[in-house]
């Protein structure tokens, strides 16, 4: 039986370049929509970079929270406008680069 951590793994592997997903959207998605804390948590202590793109997942309002690779939050910015999300203001423009994961099998 698949844990709650790798049903969050899981799918974050599946957030596509370009897009990147909440982590509301992610706990939802593995059964437990109060828990986008654990997936803060889960994405700060990924052991699986850069198979699980813990960089595409982002706060409910599109700010771009903690990141422990090279600059911080700096570079997860970086990492996504080179991948191509859209961002303003420091944050992303989740209205054109949210991840609409019944389009991803």
């Amino acid at each position: 039986m698949e844990t709650f951590r790798e049903k969050v793994y899981e799918i974050t592997k599946k957030i596509p370049r370009g897009k990147v997903a909440t982590y509301g959207q992610i706990a939802r998605l593995a059964g437990n929509p109060k828990a986008s804390r654990a997936v803060g948590l889960f994405m700060k202590t990924n052991p699986f970079a850069p198979v699980v793109p813990c960089h595409r997942v982002v706060a409910f309002d599109g700010s771009l929270t903690g990141y422990s690779a090279g600059n911080g939050v700096s570079t997860k910015m970086e990492m996504l406008i080179d991948e191509g999300v859209i961002c303003q203001d420091g944050k992303v423009n989740l209205s054109e680069s949210l991840w609409n994961e019944k389009s991803v099998s």
